[in-house]
């Protein structure tokens, strides 16, 4: 039997210079990193949008470091192969570097994960140069920025005007200059992200940013259909809402009418 060796940063650095795709899948709890690993997902992202998705709230924002650290150390004993990056949650890491270090130190030890993901472009290659010499594997996140909602008042598409192409692009060599590993590219228009790619020596990795990123990433819950509604550029691949609901619903029948159990 061959034993699979474990993703690491070089295995995706290689993918890239190898013109190779990456399958990024979020998850949020061991049996969703055990499934989406065996279904062929390489790295597992555990994302702030578990705040949205799992825990009710209406924008990742109230996620807090506890939150992150509780569901990553779960991914983590649920995967065998997987690279797990955990999202650093809001306020977390944006006072200081020295801030974000100390985010960062939690999360790896009491999680024993890959990777931390942060937002923001320039204004935050200080912190992921701070954090990548002392040996943590960041992963840049540019492009639509949920962190920043109420800044932006909406999760509209960034990139739309020459101005915001111009900054994307000076924020991705920021943060490959300072030493992440990799970058998501949320929601910024195909042609952008297919210059970035080109020209940044990092895996960058899309959603809702075209076919031509180095690995691509969606949300569990809208990859399954289980969302009310999923984003324009997150298609579903399965309708479980539904079918969750049917098999709720027909098990409640057979318990209202005794059928169940038998």
């Amino acid at each position: 039997m061959t034993i699979k060796k474990p993703v690491t940063a070089a295995t995706l650095l290689r993918a890239k210079q190898n013109d190779e795709k990456i399958v990024w899948l979020t998850a949020y709890d061991a049996a969703s990193a055990q499934i989406a690993e065996a279904a062929g997902a390489e790295v597992l992202l555990v994302g702030d949008s578990l705040g949205m998705v799992f825990l009710g709230f209406d924008s990742t924002l109230p996620v807090t470091l506890d939150h992150m650290i509780h569901h990553t150390a779960a991914v983590v004993r649920g995967r065998k192969h997987a690279w797990v990056v955990c999202d650093l949650p809001f306020g977390s890491y944006q006072k200081s570097k020295e801030q974000a270090f100390e985010s960062s130190v939690r999360v790896l030890q009491e999680t024993c994960c890959d990777a931390v993901k942060i937002e923001g472009g320039e204004h935050m290659a200080e912190t992921i140069e701070f954090l990548a010499e002392r040996g943590i594997a960041v992963v840049a996140h540019i492009g639509l920025t949920p962190q920043s909602v109420k800044k932006f008042g909406s999760y509209a598409k960034r990139g739309k005007s020459e101005a915001e192409q111009k900054q994307l692009t000076r924020d991705a060599r920021a943060v490959t200059e300072a030493g992440a590993v990799a970058m998501v590219l949320e929601n910024i228009p195909a042609e952008l992200a297919t210059a970035i790619t080109a020209h940044v020596e990092i895996p960058t990795v899309g959603i809702g940013a075209g076919a031509n990123c180095d690995a691509q990433v969606l949300v569990w819950n809208d990859l399954l259909g289980i969302s009310e509604s999923n984003p324009p550029f997150a298609p579903a691949y399965a309708n479980v809402r539904d079918i969750m609901t049917d098999a709720i619903s027909r098990w409640a029948e057979d318990v209202k009418s005794g059928a169940f159990p038998k």
